[in-house]
């Protein structure tokens, strides 16, 4: 992989980082991953016509602008977002959808207001126990389907923010300008884009994209009776060396990035020989709750052979990464260590 995005579909558009993006705490806005069910819009919206509507089980039905949004108390916040089915590709047996190997991820600085705050003005009504996001965008396909998804109502009003800024900067037209959800630690799926309706429920929205995807399921199962994809797994990737790469012996950095979503990861492991003996990386860069964390290990390579390097993360709950990752038939949330084991050829 180089530096260009690797385009998996145009349309919708479907890309992934390039692994020697994801060096850096930071994930720049030009090279964040690009995940689409419907058409990205061509222009931006016109604000003078743009309003948020909360609406639904609510004492008082809110209409902002986008101005209004801005003059509420501001939250920043480090988060990573990754694709439900990143890594997918990597799984010793195939599941259907975008093949992503590990560029499904990134992490942003995001800025904008804590939806709490909104339904705490509109009042929450007797039952309400779930708000639905929708967005703009134009739904593909005969069907025209629009994407829209429901998260629980403790979720909400925890740690949710409406987003309008990444990485200091407007949030840019092809990640939700002006407005998205984020759930955070949750994945991409649960975090709507071009978002201009937020509907407080009695119950989880139904609809295609709640009920027969984003669904942990096995082959012959019906989707709505697997798990909903929410929290983003406990995972490390390995970002340097790249996979194939031919290095000299000697002083070899290995790099990467571990996350576990609402969690915390306490701990990297780095084994250089297929898992026989582990070794403590060190963390390198910040620290914050949903954010990634940046780490290294120094190896000391004097053996001319071919050898598979492995990471495994290990949170503050002392829950470690799993050696295999369980599949499903959609193939999401691959985070097996095994199936992210890098192989290399030292000279």
């Amino acid at each position: 992989m180089t530096q260009s995005m690797r385009i998996m579909t145009e349309s919708p558009l479907n890309a992934e980082t390039p692994a020697v993006r994801l060096r850096s705490w930071i994930t720049p806005n030009a090279v964040f991953f690009d995940r689409n069910q419907g058409k990205i819009p061509e222009v931006p919206v016109d604000l003078d016509k743009w309003a948020l509507t909360i609406d639904g089980k609510v004492k008082k039905k809110l209409n902002l602008g986008l101005e209004q949004l801005q003059r509420l108390p501001k939250a920043m916040v480090a988060n990573t977002l990754e694709c439900s089915g990143n890594s997918r590709s990597l799984l010793e047996k195939k599941a259907p959808g975008n093949p992503w190997t590990i560029g499904g991820v990134g992490n942003a600085v995001w800025g904008g207001v804590w939806l709490r705050d909104l339904l705490n003005d509109a009042g929450l009504a007797d039952r309400a126990a779930h708000v639905a996001f929708e967005g703009m965008d134009t739904p593909l396909g005969k069907a025209q389907i629009k994407f829209v998804r429901s998260i629980p109502i403790e979720k909400a009003m925890s740690s949710t923010l409406l987003a309008y800024e990444m990485n200091g900067d407007p949030l840019p037209l092809k990640h939700g300008y002006p407005l998205r959800a984020l759930a955070l630690g949750w994945t991409g799926a649960n975090c709507v884009k071009w978002l201009n309706r937020i509907s407080v429920m009695e119950k989880p929205f139904e609809g295609f994209f709640m009920d027969q995807v984003y669904r942990v399921f096995q082959k012959g199962e019906k989707p709505a009776t697997g798990d909903a994809v929410t929290a983003i797994a406990l995972k490390s990737i390995i970002t340097q060396p790249l996979a194939g790469e031919r290095l000299e012996k000697g002083t070899i950095v290995v790099l990467g990035a571990a996350y576990a979503g609402e969690g915390h990861v306490e701990q990297v492991e780095v084994s250089v020989d297929g898992g026989a003996n582990w070794q403590t990386a060190e963390f390198i860069g910040p620290d914050e709750p949903f954010a990634w964390r940046q780490w290294q290990y120094v190896w000391q390579a004097s053996q001319a052979a071919e050898h598979t390097i492995k990471a495994r993360a290990t949170d503050e709950q002392g829950r470690r990464q799993p050696e295999t990752a369980r599949w499903n038939f959609l193939g999401y949330g691959n985070n097996g260590v095994d199936e992210h084991a890098v192989k290399v050829i030292v000279e």
